[in-house]
């Protein structure tokens, strides 16, 4: 078929989620909701599983884009040579859905998918590069997708 993307896969490496990373993440952004500085109130007002200290979402993207930083030129520079691309811009877009808490002990990993999505209307090409952050159980605990722009190829000579 004409319309098929070719989808360019990535695993990356693992990480373990602490109660530091997530107390310093909460100070860092200013998150100072009640969820996640006051232990009293979480044991009171949230259900189940929640009861415990657990990772903002926010987090959880920071963590995904963290996981796959040391591969992400590899990402790049694979579809940029496969898609025939030009120039890389960086990222103006996320979209990203939270399937699954996380909790200090857990250990995360993101598999990656890249694919052309189209092209723009100046000519630049946006790429999609989805994160499936799974735990040590393979629940899928967040799914973002970072929209990349790239110029297009530069003409040859």
């Amino acid at each position: 078929m004409e319309n098929e993307r070719k989808i360019y896969r990535f695993r990356t490496h693992r990480r373990t989620i602490t109660e530091t990373d997530i107390v310093n993440f909460v100070n860092l952004v200013g998150l100072h909701e009640p969820p996640f500085i006051d232990m009293e109130y979480v044991k009171e007002f949230l259900p189940g599983s929640h009861q415990t200290r657990f990772a903002p979402a926010p987090l959880l993207i920071s963590i995904g884009m963290g996981l796959a930083a040391p591969i992400i030129m590899q990402v790049v520079e694979t579809i940029s040579k496969e898609e025939n691309l030009g120039a890389f811009h960086g990222m103006v877009g996320v979209e990203a859905f939270v399937k699954n808490p996380a909790f200090p002990g857990d250990t995360l990993r993101a598999d990656l998918e890249a694919c052309v999505d189209r092209v723009t209307s100046r000519g630049q090409i946006l790429v999609d590069v989805k994160h499936m952050v799974t735990n040590q159980r393979d629940e899928l605990v967040v799914v973002f997708t970072e929209k990349v722009l790239f110029e297009p190829p530069a003409p040859k000579n």
